[in-house]
């Protein structure tokens, strides 16, 4: 699929609020936990909880999000489809974050070892 600019500002503008309740329902449907889906987020992120609840509170959009995140530096591990897009060809950056994140999720939610999932 192509990815668009329109399809990046989408993205960018979408909170983390509005997704976060849809990625707990995921991974809870599937028997992970809420504390699982939080080690991903921080391992990603370097979000611990607090900070996590207090950008949801401010309705930070994804590219505040990112923007104050201090990226895993194994996160460009973080290969395959999401969505029906290759994260490693993905080439505007906040987008291929997102994905990043999607994809973790993912994972989760499919039974995947959290090892796996932390790439490590």
């Amino acid at each position: 699929m192509q990815i668009t600019a329109e399809h990046n500002q989408r993205m960018a503008k979408m909170t983390f609020a509005t997704v976060y309740p849809h990625y707990v329902t995921k991974v809870e449907k599937k028997g992970r936990t809420k504390e699982e889906l939080h080690q991903v987020i921080e391992w990603l992120t370097g979000f611990d909880e607090k900070k996590m609840q207090e950008l949801i509170e401010e309705n930070a959009t994804f590219e505040t999000f990112f923007n104050k995140a201090k990226l895993n530096p194994a996160a460009d591990l973080i290969k395959g489809i999401i969505c029906g897009y290759r994260i490693e060809e993905i080439e505007n950056t906040l987008t291929r974050q997102v994905r990043y994140l999607d994809k973790l999720v993912d994972e989760l939610a499919k039974g995947k070892k959290m090892e796996k999932i932390l790439r490590s």
